[in-house]
């Protein structure tokens, strides 16, 4: 367990945040020329799947598909900071990851060349908003399926199932599961379910939030929180990047069905999305997409999750 930061003299905590920052960076730079190492950047380009582009696709039932085609591309919800999910090159704007593959493929499966969507990055806790106002036609990004959500929004999907873990420093020697969180700093995103888990569940956890969970990386590489809590699949991307400082401890304690988001009132995109999601399963785009992104961290593709055609509300 770490020093609290807090009572930590300030010498101690310039010391070791410099030192964290340090092996970070010299980590991800060896990374680069370790045989079997993941990319620091993620899949080239010439890795990624193509995807055939529906000819003559119609729906003309949905108003957000119209809005689309009027302006000749998806505007889509994403996430930038998610290694191997959803992550954005800052140098060449870039999206790219598992999440992002499933938007393009979307795209492709609706009459829209992949090349013309335009990404947004969302927050977690913005999503809702970002889809009942049209700043967004669709949201792709770890975004969990609830009831609550379903009040708010639509789902297609689901097209993963995750589960909530901890990421810890590889010298953690105290945290092996939730049970072990009395006392500590936990780190998660602002809004997002594991975030409302932790506080539900494990009331002794100290809670610490942020807009986004590279924010949340960086505080425990520099030993301001001893935890991240977040999907497993998120937090196996950032273990991935850097494996000699960065462990995912215990197993998942939830579980988190990945949908894509859509405005609430528009069933005919959704069921359209489903329909997508089916036909990308069975013809093997999905599971091209999960190796060349998601499958990049070591893990094997899973076998995707029963679509739930809920009915109209």
């Amino acid at each position: 367990m770490a020093v609290d930061p807090l009572i930590e003299p300030h010498h101690v905590r310039t010391a070791r945040a410099s030192l964290a920052l340090f092996t970070l960076l010299v980590l991800l730079a060896a990374a680069c020329g370790k045989e079997g190492s993941p990319p620091v950047k993620g899949p080239a380009a010439g890795e990624l799947p193509h995807y055939r582009v529906a000819r003559g696709f119609g729906l003309p039932a949905s108003a957000t598909w119209t809005r689309a085609r009027r302006r000749g591309h998806f505007v889509v919800g994403a996430k930038e900071d998610q290694p191997y999910l959803g992550e954005r090159d800052p140098a060449t704007g870039t999206y790219s990851g598992f999440d992002i593959e499933i938007a393009r493929m979307m795209s492709a499966s609706l009459g829209f060349p992949p090349r013309t969507i335009r990404f947004r990055t969302i927050a977690s806790a913005n999503r809702e908003t970002a889809l009942q106002n049209g700043q967004i036609d669709y949201y792709v990004g770890t975004y969990t399926i609830n009831p609550g959500r379903r009040k708010l929004v639509g789902f297609a999907g689901p097209y993963y199932l995750a589960g909530q873990s901890l990421l810890v420093r590889s010298d953690e020697k105290d945290i092996h599961g939730p049970q072990d969180l009395d006392g500590e700093r936990v780190c998660s995103a602002a809004g997002s379910t594991p975030y409302q888990r932790i506080r539900a569940d494990y009331p002794k956890a100290i809670l610490v939030a942020y807009d986004t969970y590279s924010v949340c990386v960086d505080n425990l590489l520099t030993y301001q929180v001893d935890a991240v809590t977040t999907d497993d699949a998120i937090l196996i991307g950032y273990a991935a990047k850097a494996p000699d400082a960065l462990k995912v401890v215990g197993r998942p304690f939830s579980r988190e069905p990945y949908g894509i988001g859509v405005p609430h009132a528009d069933t005919a995109l959704r069921l359209a999305l489903d329909n997508a999601l089916e036909a990308r399963e069975k013809d093997g785009d999905w599971r091209k997409a999960y190796e060349a992104t998601l499958g990049l961290s070591g893990v094997p593709a899973p076998r995707p999750p029963a679509i739930d055609r809920y009915p109209a509300s």
